[in-house]
């Protein structure tokens, strides 16, 4: 712990004349809030990506079939795609359920905006049904040979 204390203490010092630059308290305050929360978001990210590495190499077979690690993290239509060649959409789910389960399966944290336009292409190329749920009015997702 304290490794990364000293670290983020050399680095703020290396930051300081920008900071100070600006003449305003609450400007400099954002500033580096900012710099601490993408700090903060890296390191997160590292450690998630190191996890599905070793998912990667030591995992069972369907948890090494199910990641894919390149340069970088995936995009929605990549993982969203894979999904599909899996038994999730064999049940009908909504698109909060699909961002749920992107976070949790693939390390990967969409909004439901950027999963919608690429589930309603899906849609349209018949890849993927969608309906509306009675019960709560929402859409919801089913792969299209299972309806």
């Amino acid at each position: 712990m304290s490794k990364h204390i000293d670290e983020l203490k050399k680095q703020l010092v290396e930051i300081s004349d920008v900071v100070n630059a600006f003449k305003s308290e609450a400007v400099q305050v954002r500033v580096v809030d900012r710099l601490l929360d993408a700090i903060i978001e890296n390191e997160r990210s590292e450690s998630i990506w190191n996890n599905i590495a070793n998912k990667k190499l030591n995992g069972t077979s369907e948890e090494r079939n199910s990641i894919h690690i390149g340069d970088k993290k995936p995009g929605a239509t990549k993982i969203l795609n894979q999904i599909l060649h899996t038994d999730y959409f064999d049940a009908p789910h909504s698109i909060a359920a699909i961002s749920d389960y992107c976070r949790e399966f693939y390390a990967s944290d969409f909004k439901t905006s950027e999963l919608s336009g690429i589930l309603l292409k899906m849609a349209n190329e018949h890849k993927l049904v969608r309906r509306r749920n009675l019960d709560n009015n929402r859409f919801e997702y089913i792969k299209a040979s299972k309806v």
